[in-house]
C-alpha cells in the first residue's frame, strides 16, 4: 500500500483504528452525560463499532441524539489519546475505585504475564489494548452516526446480565456518511426480515419460539422447488439418497465427538448425568447417521467413492441474541452430503463438490457475491479439536494444495475449522454487510477411525477411507433469505410461487380467463386467476406489489382473437400474444432458469 493511503480508509488497519477511537469517543460521551453508566467492551467491527453499557435506563433514539451531540463536542476539542500501563493489582484497584466491575472481570481473566494498558482522553480513561488515533479531532464531527441500540448479553452468555449495545458508523467526510446511509436505506427495503414477512414468505410466532420460523405457503413452495432441483442435480452427479433419523442416543454423538466438542450447541433430551436412563439429542448434523450406510456391510475399493446425499433437517441451540429472520435459526434444512473415498480420490471428489456448489450458486444468481475462506485449526487451542498436530498438518497441507491446484482465491481463517478437519467455507454477505457461511466442503481424515470404517483395497489390505463433508446449496432457509434480498422479492420466474396472474376485464371474460388458468396449470405453470370485481389498475398494482412475474389481461377483443395481453411486474406492456406463444416464452425462461423477467 502506498504511503499516501496508509492514513485513509483504503487501509483496513487505519479504518479499524478510526472506528475503535470512535467507540471510545462514544463511551466518553455516555460517561459525561450519565456518569453512573458502567462500561463493558467497545470494539471496532466489520462496519463501524459498538460499545456495551450497563445503564439504569433503556437507551432511546432521543438518548442516541444526545450522545451524538456530545461526541461532536469531544471531536472538536481535539483531545489527545495517551497510552499507559499499570501493574495488575494497580489496574484492578483503579477499576474498582471507578466502579467498573466489567473491567475488573476482564483484567482478572487476563494471563498473568499480560500487558495491561489504558487509554486516556481528557477526563475519560478506558482499559484497552489499542491502537488509537492520536487525538479525537481525527474523527470528523459530521461524519458519524449512531445507528441503533439493542440488548446484548455480557460476553455473549445468555446466563449473564443483559447489557445495552449502541452501534455506530463513521467516515472521514459527511459525503461518505450520506452515501453509506443511502445504501443502508436501500438495504432496509431489501431486508428479508422485513420484505419476507410483507410478501408472506415466512413469519415467526412467540408461542412457537425464537429461531423457529414458520414457512408460509410461498416460502414453502420456493424451498420445495430448490430442494427438488438440488436433489435432481446431485443424482445426475452420482449421489444416492438417504433418509436418516432426526435424533439419536448420546452414544452415537460420543463416538463422533459431538458430545464432547459440540454438546452446548445441541438440544439434549433427558439427563446426561443419569446413567440409568437413555439420553437422546436432536441431530446438529447428519454425518454420524450417514456413516451407518457405509457400515451396513463390508466394503471394498469398488464401492468408493460412495456419494451420499440427504435433504436434512437439523437442530442447533443458537444463542437467542444471534437469531435473525431466516439467516440464523435453531431448526433448518440443508443440502447435506458425505463422500466416502480412497485417499487418492480426494482431489477429484473435492473438485466435484466445488463445481456443484458453484454451479448452483451461479444459477440462482449468488456466486458473484461469494468469497472463499480456508478455515483451519488453531494449534494453540487444541482442546477444541480431535486428532494430533501431525494429522492436522497433513489434512491442511492436502487441502491447501487442492485449493491452489483448483485456482481458488481464499483467505485463511485460524480456529474456524470443524473439530474434526479443515474446511472451505463459501461466504455470502447479506444486504447489511453481515457475512455468513452458505456452503462448506470439509476434509476429514479422523472420523472414519472413530467409527471403525474401513474398506478392502486393491491389494487385499484393510484401509481407512477419507471423508468429504459438504453442502451443495447449503441451508435452504438462509438461501431463501439471501434470494429475497438479492432480487428484492422479485425472484426469477422458475422459483416464484405464483408465476402468472390472469385478470379478466369484464364478467364476460371470466370463463375465458378460467380456461387460460387451467391451460397454464396443465403445462406446469403456477397460475392463478383474479376474478374480483375490482378496477383493473388496482389488480395490476397489487400483483406488481406481490412481485408476480406476468399478468395476463383478457377482455372482449382477446376472446374474439384468441389472445392474451401480457404485462410484467416491471411495468412493461408486451402486447398481445396467443396463449401458446406466451406459454412457450414462460417454458423457455423456466428451462434456462433465467434470472430476470423482462
Amino acid at each position: 500500500m502506498s504511503e499516501e493511503n496508509l492514513y485513509t480508509f483504503e487501509n483496513p488497519e487505519y479504518r479499524k483504528t478510526y472506528w475503535h477511537t470512535s467507540a471510545h469517543i462514544m463511551a466518553q460521551a455516555v460517561k459525561r452525560l450519565w456518569p453512573e453508566v458502567q462500561l463493558a467492551i467497545g470494539p471496532a467491527i466489520d462496519e463501524g463499532w459498538y460499545y456495551d453499557f450497563d445503564a439504569p435506563f433503556a437507551f432511546t433514539p432521543e438518548h442516541l441524539t444526545q450522545i451524538e451531540g456530545e461526541m461532536k463536542k469531544i471531536c472538536k476539542e481535539r483531545i489527545r489519546l495517551e497510552r499507559s500501563e499499570k501493574p495488575r493489582e494497580e489496574a484492578l484497584r483503579y477499576c474498582e475505585e471507578k466502579n467498573e466491575p466489567y473491567k475488573v472481570e476482564l483484567i482478572t481473566d487476563l494471563p498473568e504475564d499480560a500487558v495491561i494498558s489504558f487509554y486516556t482522553q481528557g477526563d475519560f480513561t478506558d482499559l484497552c489494548a489499542g491502537p488509537h488515533l492520536d487525538h479525537t479531532g481525527r474523527v470528523k464531527h459530521n461524519g458519524f452516526k449512531l445507528t441503533k441500540s439493542c440488548g446484548a448479553y455480557w460476553r455473549g452468555d445468555s446466563k449473564r446480565k443483559m447489557l445495552q449495545r449502541i452501534y455506530g458508523i463513521g467516515f472521514p467526510s459527511k459525503e461518505e456518511l450520506d452515501e453509506y446511509l443511502t445504501r443502508q436505506a436501500e438495504a432496509l427495503k431489501r431486508d428479508h426480515n422485513k420484505l419476507g414477512r410483507e410478501l408472506e414468505f415466512f413469519t415467526t410466532v412467540d408461542v412457537i419460539g425464537q429461531g423457529l420460523p414458520v414457512l408460509l405457503p410461498k416460502g414453502a413452495r420456493v424451498i420445495q422447488l430448490l430442494q427438488r432441483w438440488v436433489e435432481d442435480e446431485e443424482q445426475k452427479r452420482g449421489y444416492v439418497l438417504t433418509k436418516t433419523p432426526l435424533m439419536a442416543k448420546s452414544d452415537l454423538y460420543k463416538i463422533s465427538g459431538h458430545w464432547d466438542h459440540y454438546r452446548d450447541g445441541m438440544f439434549v433430551m433427558g439427563d446426561p448425568e443419569d446413567d440409568g436412563k437413555e439420553c437422546f439429542a436432536l441431530r446438529p448434523m447428519t454425518c454420524p447417521f450417514q456413516y451407518q450406510v457405509f457400515l451396513n456391510r463390508a466394503r471394498s475399493y469398488r464401492d468408493l467413492p460412495m456419494r451420499l446425499g440427504e435433504t436434512s433437517t437439523l437442530f442447533r441451540n443458537e444463542d437467542s441474541g444471534e437469531m435473525h429472520g431466516l439467516i440464523r435459526v435453531r431448526q433448518f434444512t440443508i443440502s447435506e452430503g458425505h463422500i466416502i473415498l480412497r485417499p487418492e480420490q480426494l482431489e477429484e471428489e473435492f473438485k466435484g463438490c466445488l463445481e456443484l456448489a458453484k454451479y448452483l450458486l451461479e444459477t440462482v444468481g449468488m456466486l458473484e457475491n461469494c468469497t472463499f475462506q480456508f478455515s483451519q485449526w488453531d494449534p494453540n487451542n487444541t482442546e477444541k479439536y480431535i486428532g494430533t498436530p501431525e494429522q492436522w498438518d497433513e489434512a491442511q497441507t492436502i487441502m491447501g494444495k487442492i485449493l491452489d491446484d483448483l485456482g481458488v482465491e481464499y483467505k485463511v481463517a485460524i480456529d474456524e475449522a470443524a473439530f474434526y478437519g479443515p474446511k472451505l467455507d463459501i461466504q455470502y454477505k447479506n444486504v447489511f454487510g453481515k457475512e455468513d457461511t452458505i456452503v462448506t466442503i470439509q476434509v476429514d481424515q479422523l472420523l472414519a477411525e472413530q467409527f471403525g470404517m474401513e474398506f478392502t483395497d486393491t491389494d487385499g489390505q484393510k484401509r481407512r477411507p477419507y471423508i468429504l463433508h459438504r453442502t451443495s446449496l447449503g441451508c435452504y432457509e438462509r438461501t431463501l433469505a439471501y434470494l429475497i434480498e438479492r432480487y428484492a422479492g422479485a425472484l426469477p420466474l422458475w422459483m416464484m410461487p405464483t408465476q402468472v396472474k390472469v385478470m379478466p376485464i369484464t364478467d364476460r371474460a371470466h370463463e375465458y380467463a378460467k380456461n387460460l388458468v387451467e391451460q397454464l396449470k396443465a403445462a406446469g405453470i403456477r397460475a392463478e386467476g383474479d376474478m374480483r370485481s375490482e378496477k383493473l389498475g388496482y389488480k395490476i398494482r397489487e400483483a406488481q406489489m406481490q412481485k408476480i412475474p406476468y399478468m395476463l389481461v383478457v377482455g372482449d377483443r382477446d376472446m374474439e382473437n384468441g389472445t392474451v395481453s401480457v404485462r410484467t411486474r416491471t411495468g412493461s406492456d408486451l402486447g398481445a400474444m396467443t396463449p401458446d406463444q406466451f406459454l412457450a416464452r414462460c417454458l423457455m425462461e423456466i428451462a434456462t432458469k433465467a434470472k430476470t423477467v423482462e
